[in-house]
């Protein structure tokens, strides 16, 4: 069997699933196998509660009768799948890399875009070779367009990626010291997030540029066409402004107040913004949009807590962000203790990376700094640097954090928002 052969099953199904547990009538459901599992076990199980077809990839489960397929590789014949209807597709596809920002950046282009059309978009952190695809596979007839996130940690990822979603637009959110293990350093991030770039010129389509980053200047001299953002002769002209530790943006003398905290994100708006005002979006339906969209994904939310403010920005770390995250925390009014995670995946250069850190905190001069993980803890000799977030919250138990404001930033691993429960009135 092949995609052609199947796809018009795949038109008739209600959504595409490799997990067994959200199985539903009418789906699709690709059954993965590993080291300790065998999904294809569940195939006859899946199809009697109502699956319109299952994938296998033993033969030995196969029963055409049943509708459910042998083929040599379930990942293999998921992107082939999801290529095949991203050619039938006629709609406008953004892809979106970057280091630091992509989701927020894609929420945010989703709720402007959504002011004039029916746009599909990645779903949580589904951005890898099997998110993507699952992602592609999810748009239906009545959409008008998609935003494809796309994340990597080593090189020829989002070629990859980019071979599958083939995007007609791409902006890179930036270059940041994220992944260094994995991409080789800096310059292998650049590298690596540039596939993007190498995808769009080689096909002859759109690149959205921020003027105001060298790299991406660099990256994309000469090229046609683009969207531009960021600078004087950019295409699109925003100013930066805030209220109340709130980012805002001004276009053409009208303001728009997001609900997101730091000057980072103006950047983000800025390019949904351009791409709204691009797509015909008046600047009244984006600052509408912009103003409604409230982060809910701990990526730079302020909660609210017995009368003080929480930035919670848990979900990811690195060098960068992390820096970005202490210059725009020690502008809020207040005195301010910050709760900071091990940013992981950094390899060679963990301990330096976490050295740097540690110092510019401190030269910033937070009224309280606090350290989580065994990377922060081998640079750190405090009494306020625990190994993990179980050592944190029971330190919490017994002890009140005094300050008016408290940051929480950290790599995933750490799961710092595990803590907030035990932060004493």
């Amino acid at each position: 069997m092949n995609t052609e052969q199947f796809y018009p099953l795949f038109l008739q199904a209600d959504k595409v699933t490799i997990d067994s547990r959200k199985i539903g009538k009418n789906d699709i459901f690709f059954a993965f196998s590993g080291d300790n599992f065998n999904a294809a076990t569940l195939a006859g199980q899946a199809i009697d509660n109502g699956a319109l077809a299952v994938i296998v990839e033993q033969k030995d489960f196969e029963n055409k009768a049943k509708n459910i397929f042998y083929v040599a590789s379930t990942l293999d014949f998921l992107q082939e799948l999801a290529v095949y209807h991203r050619k039938q597709l006629q709609i406008p596809v953004i892809g979106l890399t970057g280091s630091n920002g992509k989701t927020t950046t894609k929420e945010i282009i989703h709720a402007v875009l959504s002011e004039k059309y029916n746009v599909q978009y990645t779903f949580g952190n589904l951005n890898n070779h099997i998110g993507v695809p699952l992602t592609l596979l999810s748009i239906k007839p009545e959409h008008e367009m998609a935003v494809i996130e796309m994340g990597a940690n080593h090189q020829k990822e989002i070629e990859l990626l980019c071979s599958i979603a083939q995007p007609n637009f791409g902006y890179i959110t930036n270059f940041g010291k994220a992944h260094l293990e994995g991409f080789g350093g800096y310059e292998g991030v650049i590298k690596g997030k540039s596939e993007l770039y190498d995808y769009l010129k080689n096909n002859g389509q759109t690149i959205l540029v921020n003027e105001n980053d060298p790299i991406q200047v660099e990256k994309t001299e000469n090229y046609s066409p683009k969207i531009t953002f960021g600078k004087e002769h950019s295409d699109y002209r925003f100013e930066l402004f805030s209220e109340e530790n709130f980012v805002g943006l001004r276009y053409e003398d009208k303001n728009a107040v997001s609900k997101l905290t730091g000057a980072y994100n103006f950047t983000n708006l800025c390019a949904a913004a351009s791409l709204g005002l691009h797509f015909g979006i008046g600047f009244e339906s984006i600052k509408n949009a912009i103003e409604k969209y409230t982060p809910t994904n701990m990526r730079s939310q302020i909660v609210k807590k017995d009368g003080r403010t929480l930035v919670l920005d848990t979900y990811n770390a690195n060098p960068s962000s992390m820096a970005a995250s202490l210059h725009n925390f020690i502008t809020f009014e207040g005195s301010k203790t910050i709760i900071i995670g091990d940013m992981l995946e950094l390899g060679e250069e963990s301990e330096k990376e976490h050295e740097t850190l540690l110092k510019l905190a401190e030269e910033l001069g937070f009224d309280q700094i606090i350290t989580v993980g065994k990377n922060f803890k081998s640079v750190n000799d405090s009494s306020l640097s625990f190994e993990d977030t179980s050592a944190l919250s029971e330190y919490l138990k017994a002890n009140r954090i005094p300050s008016e404001n408290i940051l929480l930033k950290g790599s995933r691993g750490i799961a710092l928002e595990k803590s907030i429960d035990f932060i004493q009135p």
